[in-house]
């Protein structure tokens, strides 16, 4: 971004974070503020509907549990992930499944949408 003068202005992105837990093992998910909410919801709205798919492989989901806007992890159990790469292993995931009966595209287009977004936020902003 460059200031009234032409100078090159280095923003630095507002991020926040999503914790997820799956049984004892605790992941915060960097995103994006403008975008954490909706990994919130995509994960509320996949954890309702995977019980609904027959496939014999269906990838265990966290729960989101939180989100905060500052993290100082004091335990090398838990990691901080980038948004884009959990997202991608996300899609990875939904796209091996092997489903018959429930429109999985439906979930993946939700996954693709915000995996978009966020591929077109991180050219823009980084």
């Amino acid at each position: 971004m460059l200031n009234l003068r032409g100078e090159f202005l280095y923003i630095m992105a507002t991020m926040r974070y999503v914790l997820l837990q799956q049984e004892t093992k605790l992941t915060f998910v960097e995103m994006p503020a403008s975008h954490a909410y909706q990994l919130s919801a995509l994960n509320l709205r996949l954890r309702k509907e995977i019980d609904k798919l027959t496939a014999d492989e269906v990838p265990v989901l966290p729960l989101a549990v939180a989100e905060c806007d500052a993290v100082d992890v004091h335990a090398d159990s838990v990691h901080i992930v980038s948004g884009l790469d959990y997202i991608n292993q996300l899609e990875a995931d939904f796209a091996s499944i092997k489903e018959k009966s429930y429109p999985l595209i439906s979930l993946l287009t939700e996954i693709r949408a915000l995996q978009a977004q966020l591929e077109q936020w991180y050219e823009e902003e980084m």
